[in-house]
């Protein structure tokens, strides 16, 4: 998938098919829409064309405002998300920086600048509940009299459900603040998963007898957080379990090395013996969080942090053994 940052690049096409949001998860709604865009896209001869916000809107607006609590939860990092994309086998991927200028854009002259010039599109996708312009005044109705008008196709896809209930980032959300991690596999299709490069931390698990691997999520409102017993892809030929901490570490002094960032941080039960003490320093792994133990709690020094990670460990052990379990029993029953 070719990434671009706004539209006024040579390399991007002259022609697409393309869908607009903020994708963020891209959670099976969001599949099915890139999905039938692809398809569409593969029939009008032209690329598919996934056009999406950095910030998110409703960041843009919370910091206008000044105030962060308005601002959503973030699913996923920009990386996480343009992987997920790629992964839906789109073509090419418009990144568009939401500031003042787009968020004052008229209706009009978003269709007019953006969607005909700017990315010369022959079909749009949108969802049910779309809206663009400034003050949220654009609609379907409006965009679809402008493809009559200006000669591009214009088509809306309902809501897409899962046992009866509409999957969003929303309910994405709300599922990974109540820690529900089966249901948050259900919305996406897939366990949720966070990656990035392996970077320095202060080295106080190896002090403490817990090596761990550090990723910083790239923004400072996580979905998700606390305590969870996870797999490591990228490591070595196998998946590894392991146990995180995904959050602001409350028991560590905040002016150490990622002070103030939010963290993955992960131990692995086993270390890969051949990556070495070294070893993983730089490489982009994925983790997968499969199992919410509990959420972030403060200890009230080493000693008894260090008693916290082993019992995390041990139940992180349990929830894997029981998940070994549970496999054996249902290939058992699938042999009946």
């Amino acid at each position: 998938m070719k990434i671009f940052r706004g539209y006024q690049h040579p390399q991007l096409a002259s022609e697409c098919a393309l869908t607009i949001g903020n994708f963020d998860g891209v959670h099976r709604g969001h599949q099915a829409m890139l999905a039938l865009l692809k398809n569409e896209a593969q029939h009008r001869g032209v690329p598919s064309c996934a056009v999406t916000f950095e910030p998110h809107p409703r960041d843009y607006f919370a910091a206008l405002a000044r105030k962060p609590e308005l601002a959503p939860a973030r699913i996923a990092t920009l990386r996480d998300k343009l992987g997920e994309l790629d992964h839906c086998g789109i073509d090419q991927c418009v990144i568009l920086p939401f500031n003042a200028h787009l968020a004052s854009q008229s209706p009009d002259a978003f269709i007019q600048e953006v969607l005909l010039k700017g990315l010369g599109a022959r079909y749009v996708l949108v969802g049910d509940d779309f809206r663009f312009g400034a003050r949220r005044a654009g609609d379907y109705a409006m965009l679809d009299a402008a493809g009559v008008r200006l000669g591009f196709d214009v088509a809306r896809m309902n809501s897409y459900e899962v046992s009866n209930s509409r999957v969003s980032s929303s309910a994405v959300r709300e599922a990974l603040s109540q820690g529900d991690m089966a249901c948050v596999a259900a919305l996406l299709g897939r366990h949720y998963s966070i990656s990035g490069h392996v970077v320095h931390g202060r080295k106080l698990g190896r002090e403490l007898g817990f090596r761990t691997l550090n990723l910083r999520f790239s923004h400072w409102k996580p979905a998700a957080s606390g305590i969870f017993a996870v797999l490591v892809h990228g490591l070595a030929g196998q998946p590894v379990p392991g146990v995180a901490n995904l959050g602001i570490r409350p028991s560590i002094d905040p002016n150490d090395v990622n002070g103030g960032r939010v963290l993955l941080e992960t131990h692995c039960l086993d270390w890969p013996a051949s990556l070495g003490a070294e070893g993983a320093y730089g490489k982009i792994i994925r983790v997968e969080l499969l199992h919410k133990l509990h959420e972030e709690l403060k200890y009230d020094g080493l000693e008894s942090l260090k008693t916290g990670i082993a019992q995390d460990c041990d139940d992180a052990r349990a929830f894997f053994a029981s998940m070994h379990t549970e496999t054996s029993r249902q290939t058992t029953r699938d042999r009946i």
